[in-house]
């Protein structure tokens, strides 16, 4: 069976995309980066997701000469032109803190009326083989911002964005009502048939 590596850390993200590859019926051995620990993490340099993805899976393919799958995603919010976008992870400073990345966008948004918080999750996802081959295709998934965090699912601004046609938000999904409809989940699908061509 071949070894297919996810270019995260990231526990959540490694088990929302472990379901979904899985629910693909992928034939393959997933593993998160944390099987190769030497491995440094990438710098996110790039300017757009699918830059940031690329680079990320890059880099472990040509580490561990296997293929790998890596994603970067984020929130746009209209009203913040976009913003947090690639930097959503770090918004607050500090990369990874749910919490004040929450807290510091809600303070920014305070004043916004319902009307005008319109936002969505973006995610590219790319694979790379250790021969420099590449694809990369992205999802999307629209919703407006709450005012408070709502739920206990999820990961990172699940607690705020309600999908459009939902009157819960991300982090009151089940994980797999989240995976049919999430940004990830889109992208991550688009990505198996990829995946079938350049190793099945």
């Amino acid at each position: 069976m071949t070894r297919l590596i996810l270019a995260t850390r990231n526990a959540g993200k490694i088990t929302e995309l472990h379901a979904i590859l899985a629910d693909a019926g992928l034939p393959f051995d997933l593993v998160g980066a944390d099987a190769y620990p030497e491995i440094p993490d990438v710098k996110e340099t790039g300017i757009t997701f699918a830059e940031n993805a690329l680079l990320k899976a890059h880099a472990l393919a040509q580490a561990t000469g296997l293929p790998a799958i890596a994603d970067d995603s984020g929130l746009c919010v209209d009203v913040l032109n976009g913003a947090p976008g690639i930097f959503s992870a770090r918004w607050s400073g500090t990369h990874g803190d749910d919490k004040a990345n929450l807290t510091l966008l809600l303070a920014q948004l305070s004043d916004i009326a319902d009307e005008h918080r319109g936002a969505h999750f973006a995610c590219a996802a790319a694979l790379a083989l250790p021969d420099g081959t590449e694809r990369v295709v992205e999802g999307q998934l629209r919703g407006v911002l709450r005012h408070t965090p709502v739920g206990t699912n999820g990961f990172g601004y699940d607690p705020i964005l309600q999908p459009e046609g939902e009157t819960r938000t991300c982090a009151e999904l089940t994980a797999e009502e989240k995976n049919a409809i999430s940004h990830r989940g889109k992208a991550f699908r688009a990505l198996v048939p990829v995946v079938r061509e350049l190793l099945g």
